[in-house]
């Protein structure tokens, strides 16, 4: 299988080095508005005062930042699955390269910024690294399906981070993120397109179990739930947002529910994303009406 899809992995690679435009993190970091912080440079003490940012914007940043914090675990499970050599090898590097900014840039703009804790985000980004990460998925082609859905889904939560953060600079900043997001979505998506065409059956499969069972990979975050919460009752990224810009658009980009050449298997895989389809529209409908009636009673819980 991986014999079979490398031509796709290097045609894919090629297109996206011609896409992607290099670009630097520094820029995008606000350092004449910094300022030191207590400890050996005896600056102030962070207080939650000092952050401009909504507490729903705050739990994004939060999320989004430790969660691209997490990339050597990516790169390991990536570089596990698929190989270190060949084309598939320097796509991982190449996209690993790329994804090492996010970090960076991201945690160098909220300290700029005073925008959150420092002290209690660095205490979660060691138990969150320290814990670290598995896809758990049983084959390549579940390993392909979830990089697909996944990218689509950072880049969303990125994007509407920006969008709702009421921050000129950090908007342009998580649009900039948002555009790595998608074109590394382009990838993913490319080549399970061309897996659908290849392995009909098995990447139906794969698919279906991704979609019915897909968790994003910052839920091992201690208090991700109640971040969650407060992040998707603020219409940063939840039900509706995965439902209207993740699965529609996917499903119809790929063609799924038209996919020729499925025997059984493969039609019964399409049939229960089907399903899952309308289980996860109804599902955000509910989800819809509970956030409405928190926002109008104020009564969002409180941070862990």
């Amino acid at each position: 299988m991986l014999r079979e899809l490398e031509p796709s992995v290097e045609r894919l690679l090629e297109r996206h080095l011609a896409a992607a435009h290099d670009w630097l993190p520094h820029q995008f970091v606000p350092w004449s508005g910094a300022q030191d912080f207590d400890g050996p440079l005896e600056g102030a003490a962070w207080q939650p005062e000092q952050s401009a940012l909504s507490p729903a914007v705050q739990d994004a940043l939060v999320i989004n930042l430790l969660t691209e914090d997490n990339l050597p675990s990516y790169h390991f499970e990536i570089a596990v699955q698929l190989g270190r050599d060949g084309a598939w090898g320097a796509w991982n590097h190449r996209w690993t390269a790329e994804e090492d900014r996010h970090s960076a840039v991201l945690r160098a703009f909220v300290h700029a910024r005073r925008a959150v804790d420092p002290v209690a985000l660095e205490h979660l980004r060691i138990r969150h690294m320290a814990a670290g990460w598995s896809l758990g998925c049983s084959t390549v082609l579940h390993g392909l399906a979830y990089a697909t859905v996944q990218e689509l889904a950072t880049r969303q939560a990125h994007r509407n981070t920006g969008a709702l953060c009421g921050d000129r600079l950090g908007e342009m900043l998580m649009t900039r993120i948002a555009a790595d997001e998608n074109l590394h979505m382009l990838f993913y998506r490319g080549l399970f397109a061309d897996a659908l065409r290849a392995f009909p059956d098995d990447a139906m499969v794969a698919l279906a179990d991704v979609l019915c069972e897909f968790r994003m990979p910052g839920t091992g975050i201690p208090g991700f739930r109640a971040r969650a919460v407060r992040v998707a009752a603020a219409g940063i990224y939840n039900l509706d947002v995965h439902h209207e810009h993740v699965v529609q658009p996917l499903l119809r980009a790929l063609s799924v529910m038209t996919a020729p050449g499925l025997g059984p298997v493969g039609g019964q895989a399409q049939e229960r994303i089907g399903l899952y389809e309308e289980r996860l529209k109804a599902q955000a409908a509910r989800a819809r009406a509970l956030y409405a009636r928190m926002n109008a009673s104020r009564t969002l819980p409180l941070s862990p």
